[in-house]
């Protein structure tokens, strides 16, 4: 085929128009003033019919990459929309100020694939895009695709969890609003360009909304967001920020442990650095029911899904590797101000399915006809570029049936063994007087203890819960002490009574 001027192995169609960010903002103002319009399903039917396989044998060919032609460190492919992503996105270029849109064509892409996908039409548009960069173009470092999600890899070049534009109504019992991005425009980079800026227009029967990325590739990838948002009507349950990953199954929660491999998650816990500047960690679990967890704060400094334990040998898994799955920390711009990091965590029975979501949840509701300006760095790497380093890190949480070896158990209680590392555990004398705070908001604590651990260089808590007679959730806290002062960052946990049926002692 043609290459279009300039060399570029892709076409370009409709008319050259200015754009800019205040462009976008104005936009998607005018927007919200507008009803709602969706336009999902509108694609021809020979798409939506695609099984998983044949959609998988859709492959975008990589000599016609955006600037694959031009002296640029970065490349972008385009993916084909059919199965779950039924939703035409267009994509934009913009050069020195100027977005001309991606023409859709079949020839961008090799199907090999059973069903026949039909005559299509050339103004079909596309699901959405990936990044590839220089140091190694065959793969790609960040994809947005789907609704408003979008995910990157660090060093590790490992996908894990995702991140969304915006939640609304995630946990609530009512049924969730998955807004989407409609629209997306590309800066072509320059010859020495070492970042790549990405705007999109969100959009969603309760808000519309102007985001602007800047992409740093590194060992930890950056992205800087802009989120300028205009509601349509009122939103009481809104996420900023929203992080989405998957646990089935861990050292703390082995509801769903059926797999040979002995863990299976995505991240195994929340950090976050609160406005006061306490560290917490709460670890994640597979909950027998849908679970809530609502950390509140004043302009928190930050908050992010983790993968800590990196350790192949605790997931044995060759083929999707958890152990390189990135952690995704969000760092605030500037005061946030009152609100909560929220926690959702939803009962899964395997791993294809994204159970968790965290988010950043403002006090006040936010109202139609006003803008709503969120900015945030997000972190994709091996770890959270800020570490409680002056504490120690909760490195694993085990839980199990409480009780005395030996002794025959007239009670039911849950055990749980906490173990700390880093910080100034290392440091401490053999004899140092350790004590572990604990706080539980119902039952009785009982067999506690804090003793060295040599094999990781710090320190094991162990308690045990006696929980009363109901099911509701138990919250827990822990941190040890020396002298009154926090070795550690803050253990919180959530921890939910089995029926009384199933108090098995065993």
């Amino acid at each position: 085929m043609a290459l279009a001027a300039g060399g570029e192995p892709t076409r370009r169609v409709g008319e050259t128009r200015p754009f800019s960010y205040a462009w976008l903002k104005g936009r998607a103002r005018h927007l919200a003033s507008q009803p709602y319009q969706d336009h999902e399903g509108e694609i021809p039917d020979s798409l939506k019919r695609l099984s998983w396989d044949d959609y998988q044998a859709i492959r975008f060919r990589q000599e016609h990459a955006l600037w694959r032609n031009q002296p640029s460190a970065f490349q972008v492919q385009l993916f084909h929309l059919g199965l779950y992503f039924l939703t035409p996105v267009h994509i934009y270029e913009v050069a020195e100020g100027q977005a001309t849109e991606v023409a859709y064509d079949p020839d961008y892409f090799a199907y090999e694939g059973e069903q026949p996908l039909g005559d299509l039409p050339e103004d079909l548009g596309f699901a959405g895009f990936r990044i590839h960069y220089h140091s190694n173009f065959a793969l790609d470092l960040a994809s947005f695709l789907g609704a408003s999600y979008f995910r990157a890899v660090g060093a590790d070049m490992q996908y894990g969890l995702s991140a969304r534009g915006l939640a609304i109504d995630t946990g609530t019992g009512r049924e969730e609003e998955f807004p989407r991005f409609s629209a997306f425009w590309l800066e072509r980079p320059s010859a020495d360009q070492q970042v790549l800026r990405v705007w999109a227009l969100l959009d969603s029967p309760s808000t519309t909304g102007a985001y602007a990325f800047t992409i740093d590739p590194g060992r930890n990838l950056v992205m800087d967001v802009d989120a300028a948002l205009y509601p349509r009507r009122e939103i009481t349950r809104v996420g900023i920020a929203p992080l989405t990953s998957m646990y089935q199954v861990g050292e703390n929660s082995r509801r769903m442990d059926y797999d040979w491999r002995p863990e299976i998650h995505d991240s195994d816990g929340l950090a976050m650095l609160t406005g006061a500047g306490e560290w917490l960690w709460r670890p994640l679990r597979n909950p027998r029911q849908l679970a809530f967890s609502s950390f509140q704060d004043d302009s928190p400094r930050g908050f992010g899904l983790l993968q800590r334990d990196r350790a192949f040998d605790h997931y044995q898994d060759d083929g999707v590797f958890y152990d390189r799955r990135p952690s995704l920390w969000v760092e605030p711009a500037g005061a946030w101000g009152r609100g909560s990091v929220d926690l959702v965590e939803i009962p899964t029975v395997d791993e294809t399915f994204d159970n968790i979501v965290a988010f950043w949840h403002p006090e006040q509701p936010l109202q139609a006809g006003r803008e709503y300006l969120f900015s945030y760095r997000l972190h994709w790497g091996e770890r959270a570029p800020v570490q409680p380093y002056e504490l120690a890190s909760v490195v694993a949480t085990r839980t199990g049936l409480g009780g005395v070896v030996g002794r025959k158990r007239e009670y039911f209680s849950w055990r749980f063994a906490v173990d700390f590392a880093g910080g100034p555990l290392r440091m401490l004398a053999k004899d140092a007087d350790v004590v572990p705070e604990i706080q539980v908001s119902r039952g009785r604590v009982e067999i506690t203890s804090a003793r060295p651990l040599a094999a990781i260089e710090g320190y094991r808590a162990m308690f045990d819960l006696v929980p009363d007679e109901s099911e509701d959730p138990i919250e827990l806290r822990l941190v040890l002490t020396l002298n009154g002062e926090a070795l550690t960052e803050t253990w919180v946990y959530q921890y939910q009574p089995p029926p009384g049926d199933q108090r098995t002692l065993y």
